[in-house]
């Protein structure tokens, strides 16, 4: 049995390839029990929580790597976000039946961005065009266009799980090829039943038998989102004391529901009154859009 929401690092000694593999369970539920997912919907955000688990090992710093996909089809919004510290979330967006294959049938002309968000300093965001019929491609094309960088991902989920596995070819060994090209003719004959089935180290036993494969200490994954009343109060206070009491006025209090955890806020009239009075609010402009 495989190893419950874990994160594997791993490399092959003596090349220029580093990997991962990751199962999601726990953390996996924790997103499904929230929302009602359509089969084929929940299939795609599946992959994509396992592709954010695996990419966020590249984050270097504090902070996020965010996965977004929009466009004009069925499913027209996907959001998946790990962190530094190991915990994710995410959420999609359909209104109409959503096929089983093929992005362009799912997501329409759709685009996908790669958001990095350090907790301190600049976001580096990379766009690109939704392009191949499954998820693990149009990430691929991803690192080839804005990181030149050669990457494989092979993608599965199912009700109970969702787990991945990662190929990356070192950018600062300069290497003989062979390597990165012999590695990755091996792992394309994975399953999705063993990628989703099978521990680590049978997986790299697998696949590698005949290499030095040095796996490292494993990783804990878990859900959590960082919604939290300070946020929405952040939020508020940048919408502005005029806009924020529109909406008090029309609405009778302020209701605001995080969609990716289901917590929910209220303000009324007090709250409000309390927030734009503190003593911090000189500093915050009147509207901000």
């Amino acid at each position: 049995m495989h190893e419950k929401d874990q994160l594997h690092r791993f490399t092959i000694e003596n090349t220029n390839v580093r990997g991962e593999m990751v199962h999601l369970d726990a953390s996996w539920q924790a997103i499904l029990e929230r929302t009602d997912y359509p089969d084929n919907v929940r299939a795609v955000l599946g992959e994509a929580m396992a592709a954010v688990a695996l990419l966020s090992s590249t984050i270097k710093f504090e902070g996020s790597l965010i996965l977004q996909i929009r466009g004009d089809g069925p499913l027209h919004l996907l959001v998946a976000q790990a962190t530094s510290s190991g915990t994710l979330r995410g959420i999609a967006h359909w209104n109409d039946e959503v096929p089983s294959e093929g992005l362009q049938g799912i997501f329409g002309m759709g685009q996908m961005a790669i958001t990095i968000e350090p907790d301190k300093g600049e976001a580096y965001q990379g766009i690109i065009a939704l392009q191949g019929q499954h998820l693990n491609e149009a990430i691929e094309n991803y690192f080839q266009q804005s990181e030149q960088l050669n990457t494989r991902l092979w993608l599965a989920s199912n009700q109970q799980t969702c787990a991945g596995f990662l190929l990356q070819e070192l950018p600062d060994k300069k290497q003989d090829d062979d390597n990165w090209i012999r590695a990755s003719h091996l792992a394309s004959t994975l399953r999705d039943e063993e990628i989703i089935n099978l521990p680590v180290k049978e997986v790299l036993h697998r696949l590698f038998h005949e290499d030095d494969v040095r796996l490292y200490e494993s990783d804990p994954i878990s859900f959590r989102c960082n919604c939290s009343i300070e946020r929405i109060q952040s939020m508020l206070l940048s919408l502005g004391e005029k806009e924020t009491h529109e909406i008090l006025h029309e609405q009778g209090k302020i209701e605001i529901d995080c969609e990716f955890c289901n917590a929910h806020y209220e303000f009324d009239t007090v709250d409000i009154e309390i927030l734009f009075s503190a003593p911090h609010q000189p500093d915050i402009p009147d509207t901000h859009h």
